[in-house]
């Protein structure tokens, strides 16, 4: 079944190229999206919104996948996402610092489509390497 893993790299180098349409062809109608808020999703479209924003903050966003494993009908990669901060990223505006984050994204298939989509990182871990200073309590 390496066809899977084959499809989890066209929809990362989909998402690189800003090809939101391939991406689309690529999803089942009950398409499930769970981002790193853990806020889950549940239509063709949900995601891409996700991926605009970043790919417009980080105009150069490049994945670098260090491990693919495939379990069944689901594709585990874990990879290093990087890119250069040019653009707005959720009000913060472009810092042209370089970030590099790592990410783990659980894909499952059904039907020959892209299912559902699981995103693990760490978004704080992001901020700091904008330098965004984030507010702290006083105990």
């Amino acid at each position: 079944m390496q066809d899977l893993k084959n499809m989890v790299e066209q929809i990362m180098e989909a998402i690189t190229s800003r090809d939101f349409g391939t991406i689309r062809q690529m999803r089942h109608p009950e398409y499930s999206f769970t981002g790193s808020d853990g806020q889950t999703r549940q239509d063709p479209e949900a995601g891409i919104d996700v991926a605009d924003m970043y790919t417009k903050a980080f105009p150069d966003l490049k994945f670098e996948i260090q491990h693919m494993h495939l379990v069944g009908n689901t594709v585990v990669t874990e990879y290093t996402a990087h890119g250069t901060h040019k653009g707005d990223l959720m009000g913060i505006s472009p810092t042209n610092r370089h970030v590099r984050v790592p990410v783990c994204n659980i894909t499952e298939f059904r039907d020959g489509k892209v299912y559902a989509v699981r995103d693990y990182f760490d978004t704080m871990h992001i901020m700091q390497q904008l330098g965004v200073e984030m507010g702290h309590e006083h105990a």
